[in-house]
């Protein structure tokens, strides 16, 4: 079984660049003098060099293109940018964080959408089987968006099951017993989550 998604072409390179960086890292804070900017941020991860701009030594420490699509990336996402961190004293997830939050928020009047599509084959006696769902849900505006309905609904319905004594399992649990999927899936139709299949 293969699972993937479709992002921008760049998207999971630059988040290694970001991951091998050390900047998803929620285990210590960043400790700075005085207000930390986003390029001092950029640079507490790189090796002491004061003859080198933070965009030199972050492509070399990362071996990547200094005029390449990654390192544009960073630099739009504001990696390299003089503007005060909005968060200060914090993990460097949590930096992170809050300028993806700033940057990657939807304007007024924007929706978004969630296509899932599942082609599964398999044989039984010799003969080729195939089944393909599909899914598509848009959202409403930029607060109910498709993915808040499609995380938040099926953890709202889950509890309730368990308030109501429907799900008795104990402990935490993805998923994948009937006692969860099978009632979550069948309320969720109500709310127009649900997949088709062919």
């Amino acid at each position: 079984m293969f699972r993937g998604t479709i992002r921008r072409t760049g998207f999971c390179d630059a988040w290694d660049a970001l991951v091998q960086l050390g900047a998803t890292d929620d285990s210590y804070k960043v400790e700075f003098p005085g207000k930390m900017t986003h390029r001092d941020f950029t640079n507490s991860f790189l090796g002491y060099n004061i003859i080198d701009p933070v965009e030199t030594k972050l492509a070399r420490y990362l071996d990547l293109e200094l005029d390449g699509e990654i390192l544009k990336k960073l630099e739009w996402l504001g990696l390299f940018s003089r503007k005060i961190a909005a968060v200060q004293d914090q993990t460097p997830a949590r930096v992170l964080q809050a300028l993806l939050e700033e940057k990657l928020t939807l304007d007024p009047g924007d929706k978004d959408m969630i296509v899932m599509r599942h082609r599964i084959e398999y044989l039984i006696d010799d003969k080729r089987h195939r089944i393909v769902s599909s899914m598509a849900i848009k959202g409403e505006d930029r607060v109910h968006t498709a993915m808040s309905k499609t995380v938040g609904i099926p953890v709202a319905i889950a509890t309730k099951l368990i308030l109501q004594g429907k799900i008795s399992l104990t402990g935490v649990h993805i998923p994948i017993h009937r006692q969860i999927y099978e009632p979550v899936m069948k309320e969720l139709e109500n709310y127009g989550i649900l997949f088709t299949e062919k």
